[in-house]
């Protein structure tokens, strides 16, 4: 019987004006399942590449709360053919840039080095994911530091309002619970629980290598297939998986939650219930959060702070899942000035969702979009963050041309439209900060 061979195809080219070549994607699909999706920038001298996996806290168990974070942490600790300092010492050595980090949704490892580099990105990489030792010392040691870092999240305030405001949204549940676990979870985690959830989530079809910058697919493709064939990782045939899980949005769970602590200032998040990240509406809802909230020129910076002077820091955002989003406006204020706070922001988002926003600032709001959109895409790791979370979770790759054009068309019907069916919902109010008389 003949072995399953590699399926590649070219996703989209992009040409200058003068026909040169200035970006190629192209697509691998291993036997085993691994997807390998590149991007070729002529003229650029670095090149970035990312491991992305499709695991992150929300599928954890209430058990193994914090466990996709902690393993992140622990493949950093060495292989059989690296120790950690070799891991940290050989991209230091030639410059490079590397790190990794753990969302609700998936986990990324990722490195950006000069164009000559990259085989040696490539090689570590790839010897972390599939040789980690995960020794008991180890364990232990990493055990410290994570509790560490969640005593420093507990003392930052935005990360607390924000941990408290998805808890309210969607409570005891993976999308409710923090990504980096608790103190509790993370005690009683053992080496075996995160030794069988290791083998469970990182494996080649539930994974995806990406890379942008000075580079030849096929070279990449050969790059990768040496790295990740340690250990006999990429010799099971597997059918691929996109990881894409589109539907409507879970409904929230509206109210008030509160948490006391000794600080100057109040944290608050007032937002409903939003968008799933496939949803179609989130080009409409770009443009009414950049007018909403997105900059100096915004309504509640102008409002709240230029006019009020009733904040330091006030934002709006959008946070998009597979099957969930939220739509939020976070503010820093003194304790006195809270009510007036939540009054002025109340009364902002009803004025939006009666009359929606004007002419300037539909265009004032795509400009601020599209030119965000452009200007981020301007260095090899965001270039390569584009691809893989377009590969992992998303729905596809858009073209930036293609981007650029569906934010283009949002009309102003389009956001008077959502704004009255977002703000029309039971809000979810987060505040943290000393007790209120």
């Amino acid at each position: 019987m003949t072995a399953p061979s590699a399926r590649t195809r070219t996703v989209h080219t992009e040409r200058g004006a003068n026909g040169q070549l200035t970006s190629r994607v192209r697509r691998t699909v291993l036997p085993s399942g691994l997807r390998v999706i590149s991007e070729e920038i002529p003229g650029v001298r670095s090149a970035a590449v990312g491991v992305w996996v499709g695991v992150g806290s929300r599928h954890e168990t209430p058990t193994l709360h914090g466990c996709s974070h902690f393993l992140e942490h622990l493949l950093f600790k060495g292989t059989p053919e690296r120790s950690a300092l070799d891991i940290s010492a050989e991209l230091d050595a030639v410059g490079g840039e590397f790190n990794a980090f753990t969302t609700k949704e998936y986990t990324c490892f990722h490195a950006r080095v000069l164009d000559e580099h990259l085989p040696l990105a490539v090689d570590v990489i790839g010897d972390m994911i599939t040789g980690s030792l995960l020794l008991a010392d180890d364990v232990e040691a990493e055990r410290e530091v994570i509790l560490d870092e969640i005593a420093m999240h507990d003392d930052d305030p935005d990360d607390v309002v924000h941990n408290l405001f998805a808890a309210q949204a969607w409570g005891d549940s993976p999308l409710g619970r923090s990504i980096a676990g608790t103190a509790d979870s993370i005690t009683r985690l053992t080496r075996e629980q995160v030794a069988r959830f290791y083998r469970r989530h990182y494996r080649p079809e539930q994974m995806v290598v990406a890379a942008a910058g000075n580079l030849d697919h096929a070279g990449l493709v050969r790059l990768v297939r040496k790295a990740f064939g340690r250990q006999g990782f990429l010799d099971s045939e597997a059918a691929p998986v996109s990881g894409r899980t589109g539907s409507r949005a879970r409904r929230v769970a509206p109210g008030v939650a509160s948490a006391v602590r000794p600080l100057e200032q109040v944290n608050v998040i007032l937002g409903v219930n939003g968008l799933t990240r496939s949803d179609d509406r989130r080009f409409a809802l770009g443009v009414l959060n950049t007018a909403l909230g997105g900059g100096t020129s915004s309504r509640l910076f102008q409002e709240v702070r230029e006019q009020r002077g009733l904040a330091y820091s006030v934002y709006s955002f959008a946070a998009h899942h597979a099957d969930a989003g939220l739509v939020g406006v976070s503010v820093g204020c003194l304790p006195g000035k809270l009510d007036a706070v939540l009054h002025t922001v109340r009364a902002e988002l009803a004025r939006v969702a009666r009359h929606g926003i004007s002419a300037e600032e539909l265009v004032r709001g795509k400009g601020q979009l599209s030119g965000g959109l452009v200007l981020g895409l301007e260095d090899t790791a965001a270039r390569m963050s584009r691809l893989g979370k377009a590969e992992l979770v998303q729905d596809g790759l858009r073209s930036i041309d293609e981007v650029l054009r569906r934010i283009n068309e949002v009309e102003l019907r389009d956001v008077q439209e959502l704004s009255a069916r977002l703000f029309d919902q039971p809000e979810i109010l987060a505040v943290v900060g000393p007790a209120l008389g």
